[in-house]
């Protein structure tokens, strides 16, 4: 029936557990940062960085607990930029700037679930990649 397991005084469990968004804790200290938010047909990930482009956090719908076909799903996308926003909040952001990449339907609702939480958006860029050439056309068929 599987093995006893035998509780010393020392790793007793206190019982208080602490939610993930309160374990996030830094010496440093930014009042300003940017939002990546990169959305796929599939999958929606949202990184926090500071200024200069060094990544302080992120998440996605997948590290949510969503699986399969729910990945992609505005709701999905909205957890995780509420999750995150808590963790900001933890660092002392109060306004981002957003850097939104992709085509997926998580888009807007994960920079809606971000300022849920009240941290402003002073300004939101599009950088989705979009060819301007596209590929090579197929060759004309020889009969």
């Amino acid at each position: 029936m599987g093995k006893k397991r035998i509780v010393t005084t020392g790793e007793a469990e206190t019982g208080d557990k602490k939610s993930s968004a309160n374990l996030v804790s830094s010496k440093k200290r930014y009042d300003s940062g940017i939002l990546h938010v990169q959305s796929t047909y599939n999958n929606t990930k949202v990184m926090l960085s500071d200024k200069s482009g060094n990544a302080l956090m992120w998440g996605s719908s997948g590290g949510a607990g969503f699986r399969g076909a729910k990945k992609g799903t505005p709701f999905a996308a909205a957890k995780v930029g509420e999750t995150l926003a808590l963790k900001a909040q933890n660092l002392g952001i109060r306004e981002v700037d957003v850097v939104v990449k992709g085509v997926g339907s998580g888009r807007e609702s994960a920079i809606r679930g971000f300022i849920s939480k009240g941290i402003t958006i002073s300004s939101i860029k599009d950088a989705t990649p979009v060819p301007f050439n596209g590929p090579k056309p197929k060759k004309p068929r020889r009969v």
